[in-house]
């Protein structure tokens, strides 16, 4: 390649979306579910997943899909990517009991949303000062429909970064 098609080269495309592949609802660090300190996260009751430790309280939408769920307190919503995956994503420990007062929504139910689209913000500190745990589950509810779910965990993710990827 010479030097002036390097200069002028076209850019890379983004890959196109694949809607088995979540990718990060939030910065932080992965961690596999059996490292958060709750048994219907941690022995996969609702779904397998993993379990981000988030370093800032955005929560963006980790597929193209709708919103089905966003409770009214702000702690959980779930999803509904294009393809059919059934996605809970949960903010912290036991912040239902917060009565929503760290939590700000940013859609709705029903909602066509966008991978990266902001669904809500959570106040760490808040939830931290309230003594609970800020590790944050993100599930597949219908986990048992797919015969392969692979995970990423030990990484320090954004939006950008695949998580979860199902086959079937």
């Amino acid at each position: 390649m010479g030097i002036l098609s390097k200069l002028f080269k076209k850019p890379e495309e983004a890959p196109a979306f694949n809607g088995n592949q979540l990718y990060a609802p939030m910065n932080g660090r992965t961690v596999p579910l059996s490292e958060v300190p709750d048994p219907t996260f941690a022995e996969e009751l609702l779904g397998k997943g993993i379990a981000i430790i988030p370093t800032d309280g955005r929560v963006l939408s980790p597929v193209d899909g709708v919103v089905e769920t966003m409770f009214d307190t702000g702690h959980a919503c779930t999803l509904t990517s294009s393809t059919g995956v059934e996605i809970l994503i949960h903010v912290g420990l036991e912040t239902v009991g917060l009565h929503g007062a760290p939590f700000r929504i940013h859609c709705k139910n029903g909602d066509t949303v966008r991978k990266g689209q902001l669904l809500l913000e959570a106040d760490l500190d808040a939830i931290r000062a309230a003594r609970l745990p800020i590790i944050s589950p993100v599930l597949v509810c219908n986990s048992d429909e797919y015969p392969s779910l692979r995970t990423v965990t030990g990484k320090n993710v954004t939006n950008s970064d695949v998580i979860i990827e199902v086959e079937g």
